[in-house]
């Protein structure tokens, strides 16, 4: 039997009233059987992942999870191996599960990269609870074959599981994809259009004025067009990003994640890159990685050098856990 703690979710609209802590408390998933381990992960990361490779850990001074995409070559595998085993020994992870998402097709390359991960995950000492592959709609063993199952798979559907309903309960969304998460931060092109209006007469504000535009509207989760382009503007001064940014703490974190996705969807491509990179470390403060990683993409993909933006993807791949804001 194997526990772990799900992280809190991003709530959906409307916000929080401000000052209630972000998200509820930590649920504990148990799990017993592979459809067990199966239903956890959606859960743990927020969408059901596809060609990827999926580590969930156990024990240790932190419990975390990671996902990759499948690694297809050698080189690919050594450094998927080295990426996820770094924050294990760190963590003192004493045990860990594989999932692996791949069809048929990639049904290989899923073999090489589990048995090359539990081989050394076990030789750094950590033991390898399973190793699954699945397509969505079959799970396979894949260190071996397993007693009583048949070499097409055994069917699992996630829909019903008690995992999945228990995440509806507590209002953890659970996306149909990570395309889909990555859908949530598209450009609304109306709202981008009038933000791109504002910023022709809109003053850069100072750190100061940027907390109180974010103490103002934080618990609405969006900021007006006007005061938008300012706080914006004034983004590209590193001192005005550092107060958006640093007095972010786990509690409350999720209505940060709200008001900064919103202001991303809003921002018009001059302006973008900063603004994408504080929703990032807010992400990541809210215990969402995955958003997290869909805002450095967003960030990056303006401005490449973005230092806040390294440094949140750092945070990540290092595994560490946002409960440090709390030291």
């Amino acid at each position: 039997m194997t526990s772990w703690p799900a992280p809190p979710p991003t709530p959906p609209r409307p916000s929080r009233p401000a000052g209630r802590p972000g998200g509820p408390a930590p649920t504990t998933l148990t799990a017993r059987r592979p459809e067990d381990l199966l239903a956890a992960v959606p859960v743990v990361l927020g969408f059901h992942p596809e060609d990827s490779v999926v580590l969930l850990t156990f024990g240790g001074d932190h419990q975390f999870h990671a996902r990759l995409d499948l690694p297809r070559s050698a080189a690919d595998v050594e450094a998927a191996t080295a990426a996820l085993l770094a924050p294990a020994r760190r963590e003192r992870v004493q045990a860990a599960a594989l999932v692996v998402y791949a069809g048929e097709a990639s049904a290989a390359a899923a073999r090489s990269a589990a048995r090359a991960l539990a081989r050394r995950f076990e030789l750094a000492g950590i033991t390898v609870l399973d190793a699954l592959r699945a397509d969505g709609s079959r799970w396979f063993p894949l260190l071996g074959g397993a007693r009583g199952v048949p070499a097409w798979g055994v069917p699992y559907d996630v829909s019903s599981h008690p995992f999945t309903a228990q995440a509806v309960y507590d209002g953890r969304a659970v996306l149909g994809s990570r395309a889909d998460l990555e859908a949530g931060l598209r450009p609304d092109p109306a709202g981008v259009a009038a933000v791109g209006d504002a910023l022709a007469g809109a003053v850069a504000c100072d750190p100061e004025e940027a907390a109180d535009v974010l103490d103002r509207h934080l618990a609405a989760g969006s900021v007006p067009d006007g005061e938008l382009a300012g706080l914006l503007l004034g983004l590209r001064d590193v001192a005005v990003r550092d107060a958006a940014w640093a007095p972010v703490r786990r509690a409350g974190a999720a209505d940060h994640v709200q008001l900064w996705s919103d202001a991303v969807r809003r921002a018009p491509a001059e302006v973008l890159a900063d603004a994408a990179a504080v929703l990032a470390y807010v992400a990541w403060a809210a215990g969402d990685g995955a958003l997290a990683w869909c805002a450095i993409d967003r960030c990056l993909g303006a401005d490449p050098a973005n230092t806040l933006a390294g440094l949140v993807a750092e945070l990540l791949e290092r595994a560490v856990p946002p409960d440090v804001l709390d030291d």
